[in-house]
C-alpha cells in the first residue's frame, strides 16, 4: 500500500496539467481527481461509488460563466428594496417558528457557542428558508464539473476531495445534493467548511445538516464561534445621526484585502462614547466601550446603523452588506 500511495503521489507531481483542465478529457481528469482522493486517503469503495457514471454539466458551467464580475464602479443599489423583500412576513413568522420548535436545542447551542439563537435561525432562514430549498444539484457531478471547467480549479478540485471525505464518513451520494457551487445542508456550507466546522448536535455521532436541525443549528454556531462572535455584544443598532454630519470625514482609511468593496462603506471604527460625543447616538442600548463603525447605506439623511464587530462575523458568512444586513434585521425581527 506504501509503495501504491508513492505512486499514486509521483503521479500528482510530475503529470502537468494544461493551464485550463478542459484542454483534457473530463474522464482523464476525473482521474486525476480520483488519484488525488486516492492519495488523501478516501476508500476505493466511495471513490467508486461518487464517480460511477459521472459526466460534466453543460448547466453548471452555464450558472458558473454567467456570474457577473466585480464592478470597479462606485454606486451601490439601495439597501431598502432589498431588505424589503428579504426580511418578509414568511422569513419572519418562519423564523419565529424554528425558533420556537428548537427552543430547547438553541438554549443548549447558545450556552455552548455563545451564539443567540435569532442569528443562527436566520442564517438558517436566509440560506435555504428553513431548510426548504437546499439545491438538488448531484454535488459529485457539479464540483467535478467546475474543477474540469477550469476557471477556479484547484478551489473546486479541493471541494470534490473532500465531498468524497464526507461521504466516506457514512453519507450515500443521494444525500450530497446542494447548489451548483457546491454548497450543501440546511446552512449551504461548501465540503471544507463542513469539515473543518460541522458538529454533531444531537450526539448521535455525525454531523448531519442534511436533516437534523439539532445539527444544523450547532455548526452555524461553530462557524460564528470561529470567526470571532463576541458573545453579549448585538450585531448593530440603528443610530440617529445629526442633521448635516460629514461622513467622509470619517471614511475608513483600511484596505481591507478581502472584499474591499463591502468594507469601504463603512467607517472609521470609535468607541460608542465617541460617537456620542460627535452628536451619533445609538437607538438601542450599546456599551460606551463598544468599537463600532458608523453605516449609512443609502447615503446622507437615510437610516443608519452602529456596527460592531459581530457584523464582520456575519460578513464571514457572506461578504455582502445586503446580505448582513438583511440577516441582522430578520433576526431582530425574529427575536
Amino acid at each position: 500500500m506504501k509503495f501504491f500511495a508513492f505512486l499514486t503521489a509521483a503521479l500528482l507531481a510530475t503529470l502537468s496539467l494544461p493551464a485550463t483542465a478542459q484542454d483534457m478529457s473530463f474522464n482523464a481528469y476525473l482521474q486525476v481527481l480520483q488519484a488525488r482522493a486516492r492519495a488523501e486517503g478516501v476508500s476505493e469503495s466511495t471513490i467508486s461509488r461518487m464517480t460511477a457514471g459521472l459526466t460534466p454539466s453543460a448547466r453548471v458551467i452555464e450558472l458558473d460563466q454567467g456570474q457577473p464580475g466585480s464592478s470597479s464602479g462606485r454606486g451601490f443599489p439601495p439597501l431598502a428594496p432589498y431588505i424589503a423583500t428579504h426580511v418578509d412576513n414568511a422569513r419572519i413568522s418562519g423564523g419565529r417558528r424554528a425558533l420556537a420548535s428548537n427552543a430547547s436545542t438553541i438554549r443548549r447551542v447558545e450556552t455552548e457557542y455563545g451564539v443567540p439563537g435569532e442569528i443562527l435561525v436566520a442564517i438558517w432562514g436566509h440560506e435555504t428558508a428553513y431548510g426548504n430549498v437546499m439545491g438538488g444539484f448531484d454535488l459529485a457531478q457539479a464540483l467535478a464539473t467546475l474543477a474540469w471547467e477550469g476557471r477556479r480549479r484547484e478551489l473546486f478540485a479541493t471541494e470534490f476531495v473532500d465531498l468524497l471525505k464526507i461521504a466516506d464518513r457514512g453519507f450515500s451520494r443521494s444525500e450530497l445534493k446542494g447548489s451548483w457551487a457546491g454548497a450543501f445542508g440546511n446552512p449551504q456550507f461548501l465540503p471544507s467548511i463542513y469539515l473543518r466546522l460541522a458538529v454533531d448536535g444531537n450526539g448521535d455521532g455525525r454531523a448531519d445538516i442534511m436533516n437534523s436541525e439539532s445539527d444544523t443549528l450547532a455548526s452555524i454556531a461553530n462557524y460564528f464561534r470561529d470567526a470571532g462572535w463576541r458573545s453579549g455584544q448585538p450585531w448593530g443598532v440603528r443610530a440617529s445621526v445629526p442633521a448635516g454630519f460629514d461622513t467622509d470625514r470619517y471614511a475608513s482609511e483600511l484596505n481591507a484585502p478581502v472584499c474591499p468593496r463591502v468594507h469601504m462603506r463603512h467607517s472609521q471604527f470609535k468607541t460608542v462614547r465617541e460617537w456620542r460625543a460627535l452628536g451619533v447616538q445609538p437607538q438601542t442600548a450599546l456599551g460606551d466601550d463598544v468599537m463600532a463603525s458608523l453605516f449609512q447605506p443609502d447615503g446622507s439623511g437615510r437610516p443608519a446603523w452602529l456596527l460592531t464587530g459581530n457584523y464582520r462575523v456575519i460578513l464571514e458568512y457572506n461578504c455582502s452588506n445586503y446580505y448582513a444586513m438583511s440577516v441582522g434585521l430578520l433576526a431582530d425581527e425574529i427575536r
